[in-house]
């Protein structure tokens, strides 16, 4: 009997914390930092599915450009989430770092997105993307 309770209570527990993963408000919270190291990090991502945080350029118009980086991300919310930049980023110029979904591509656990691509294109609840924008230092 103890063991059927111990079951039942670890199947609601999870289902629990999946359902409040799948309506977190997804977020991008990220300051200004220094990526001399060739890293670029967002104190607090929430997702509602695994998915991507891509560091998109950007510029005074704020449409994301070309991607520079990306990390895996766990549905939920995540913490110190570092993208390894691929390109050169000098201080002063804008990054977009936004959520993308694992989704539509051929394989999972691969970014497949290329800019304009609907493979683990960019998320958009009520029609927004989930994003924000940073200033290299």
């Amino acid at each position: 009997m103890n063991t059927l309770w111990n079951a039942a209570a670890a199947l609601v527990l999870s289902t629990g914390a999946a359902f409040a993963a799948a309506h977190a408000t997804p977020m991008v919270e990220a300051s200004d930092q220094d990526v001399s190291n060739g890293v670029v990090s967002a104190e607090k991502v929430v997702a509602g599915e695994n998915g991507w945080l891509v560091v998109h350029r950007t510029g005074a118009d704020m449409k994301p450009g070309p991607v520079v980086g990306y990390a895996p991300l766990r549905a939920g919310e995540t913490a110190d989430v570092a993208a390894i930049l691929q390109e050169e980023v000098k201080p002063g110029e804008m990054l977009m770092l936004m959520v993308h979904a694992e989704a539509g591509g051929m394989k999972t656990g691969v970014f497949e997105y290329t800019l304009g691509a609907k493979e683990d294109g960019p998320i958009k609840p009520d029609g927004k993307l989930v994003m924000t924008v940073i200033t290299a230092k």
